[in-house]
């Protein structure tokens, strides 16, 4: 097993393009096995299910302790799981690869729990300037809207102590590797995770443009947006959040009140610390700038657009909330087994 570990918008599908390429790994659509895992009572909890998620956490918990081995006899059923559902994608993708990749983002969240399921998988942490990070999951999700971004998901919260935690941790091995490196040079940073992984360099993966994604990858969830625009690594995405902020005091207001948020630790433990995290923006110096182009309408963008409007409609309440909570009442009853 392979897991690119990173935030949203951190260039993780642009590295699973690329390690897809490779002859020897099967890379493919995010597909979300291990978050619902970490959450069945065991291990976290379940906050709303189809059952009582308290009296069954319990009594798991009190049925693993009977098991002759613990938790570890739990560790090994969630794995025996994963390897099942892992293992006959790879078959249905051909059996020709001998190594699964998996890059979903949220994982990042479970990696303690992914520790002990896969100690022996490899592990790529991807991280990314975290300002350009918010500044390019606001502006692709949410039309460059940071208040309604940050409220619909803290990425910086939540990501950041958790991917440093993972990297401060040495119980697992895992190679860390900065979007800005990668891209300022591929080359050189493609040959050190081909050796973490334990493949041959395949120089000409870099260019991941040239093997188009298959119907499969395009159904699945991952960056539809920005990865399709390039055939290979590229520093134009680098530095864009620097001219976005120079120029409007209202977001940059907000992401510094974000970073005073964050552990000085973490952010220094992720490759940016806090005494040169500002440096681009303090050397850019006034920047005048109309309004950043939007990127062209999509299926996609169309359909992010209208839920983030309609979930704002139905946390005001009113008579769309009392529709909707009608609909949602006929479409239980009718479609009740």
């Amino acid at each position: 097993m392979l897991f690119v570990v990173g935030a949203p918008r951190s260039g993780t599908t642009m590295l699973e393009r690329m390690l897809a390429s490779h002859s020897m790994i099967q890379g493919g659509p995010e597909p979300h096995l291990l978050t619902p895992l970490a959450h069945l009572g065991v291990w976290a909890k379940v906050d709303k299910a189809p059952y009582d998620h308290i009296l069954a956490a319990e009594s798991q918990k009190l049925f693993v302790e009977q098991l002759p081995r613990g938790k570890q006899d739990y560790w090994e059923a969630c794995r025996a799981y994963c390897d099942v559902l892992y293992g006959r994608y790879m078959e249905a993708r051909g059996g020709e690869k001998t190594v699964c990749l998996d890059k979903t983002p949220a994982y990042a969240l479970v990696l303690p729990f992914m520790m002990k399921v896969f100690p022996d998988a490899t592990y790529i942490v991807l991280t990314r300037h975290p300002l350009a990070m918010f500044s390019s999951f606001a502006n692709s999700f949410f039309d460059g809207d940071y208040a309604i971004a940050h409220t619909h998901h803290p990425i910086l919260n939540r990501y950041v102590p958790a991917m440093a935690a993972f990297l401060r941790q040495t119980e697992v091995p895992r190679l860390h590797v900065r979007y800005e490196d990668l891209v300022k040079d591929p080359e050189a940073w493609f040959q050190k995770i081909c050796d973490h992984a334990g493949v041959p360099f395949e120089a000409e993966a870099i260019d991941y443009g040239r093997r188009p994604p298959d119907d499969t990858e395009r159904k699945g969830l991952g960056d539809p947006i920005g990865v399709q625009q390039h055939a290979r690594p590229t520093t134009a995405s680098v530095k864009k959040w620097v001219r976005e902020l120079a120029a409007d005091p209202v977001k940059l207001a907000m992401m510094r009140g974000i970073i005073d948020q964050l552990d000085p630790e973490d952010l220094d433990t992720l490759g940016y610390p806090v005494e040169t995290l500002w440096k681009p923006l303090e050397e850019a110096g006034e920047v005048v700038m109309g309004p950043r182009p939007k990127p062209p309408m999509s299926r996609y963008r169309l359909q992010r657009k209208a839920i983030v409007k309609l979930r704002q409609q139905a946390q005001k309440g009113g008579l769309f909330r009392t529709a909707l909570e009608k609909i949602r009442l006929t479409t239980d009853v009718l479609l009740r087994d």
